[in-house]
């Protein structure tokens, strides 16, 4: 059993950019804080084995994803979610005037960096 808390710093940063607050982890799944400044594009990635599911904590934005020749642009506000799954490349990017911040699940947890890949990306990373 684990309780973590929060970080006023973040641990890391993502293959994509965004400062990473890492919370708890188990043998299936993984979750973390994430957090993309304001007028921050991420960089484009996809994932090679796993799976996420995001909810938008505070700010807003929109995140790209494609998979196969299926593509969307959707926007990301307070109270939404959304699934990534293995394999789709995805950009994120926030157009507030505050950070966007995001609730992430992983699963299987997160292995490490070498998990993302550089993909095409929809915008100008700026991270």
């Amino acid at each position: 059993m684990q309780i973590r808390n929060l970080s006023q710093d973040y641990d890391l940063l993502a293959p994509d950019g965004s400062e990473i607050r890492l919370l708890s982890q188990t043998l299936r799944g993984s979750m973390v804080h994430a957090t993309l400044q304001s007028g921050k594009v991420s960089s484009p990635v996809k994932h090679r084995t796993v799976e996420e599911i995001w909810y938008v904590l505070e700010g807003r934005g929109e995140i790209w994803r494609k998979i196969g020749l299926v593509e969307d642009i959707s926007k990301m506000t307070a109270g939404s979610s959304l699934t990534i799954p293995t394999s789709t490349s995805f950009q994120f990017r926030n157009t507030g005037d505050s950070p966007l911040t995001v609730l992430i699940v992983t699963m299987p947890p997160w292995p490490g960096e070498q998990e993302a890949e550089a993909s095409e990306g929809r915008w100008q990373a700026s991270t």
